[in-house]
């Protein structure tokens, strides 16, 4: 059996980022519970190198409306990364569900060998569609959730493996 490029993308990110905000549905709860600040979670970092909690969910975010806008052959919107609080961040992600959703599977199946090319300053990769989705847009997806997972463990909020993974 053969798996779409549409399948491979389009309900797996959306799922993703439904788990991704239902760990912040209960960051919320949990910031809620304990009357702190909430900026404690979305400006803490796990090492003074690594991105803030509120970068993980926007780096996560510009993947996934960046992927399947690049399979499709759409400009990619540009959304000001000012997303500050818990809120902030759910907002942004149902955005990005929404517009990664808007796609059909005409517009995404046969991109398996699609040129993609990214550009990051003066460097440029070179992918297949399929390449990109499988080897770098998802992994980066999921890395990025791991992190926010990672903050909200390490600061007390009571989630686990089933909250990460939700249902697939």
């Amino acid at each position: 059996m053969t798996i779409s490029m549409y399948l491979a993308s389009v309900p797996r990110i959306a799922n993703a980022l439904n788990n991704l905000s239902h760990l912040l549905e209960v960051a919320q709860q949990h910031v809620d519970a304990k009357k702190i600040d909430p900026a404690t979670l979305t400006q803490f970092r796990l090492f003074p190198d690594m991105l803030p909690m509120s970068r993980q969910v926007q780096i996560a975010s510009d993947t996934a409306k960046g992927v399947v806008a690049r399979l499709a052959g759409v400009e990619i919107p540009a959304w000001d990364d000012k997303e500050v609080t818990l809120a902030d961040l759910q907002a942004r992600l149902a955005r990005t569900v929404e517009f990664v959703n808007s796609f059909k599977p005409a517009q995404i199946d046969g991109t398996e060998d699609k040129a993609i090319v990214t550009k990051r300053g003066d460097t440029e990769t070179h992918y297949t569609g399929m390449q990109f989705l499988l080897g770098h847009a998802m992994p980066n997806i999921y890395f990025h959730s791991s992190m926010v997972y990672a903050i909200l463990r390490h600061n007390g909020v009571e989630i686990g493996k089933r909250d990460y993974l939700g249902k697939p």
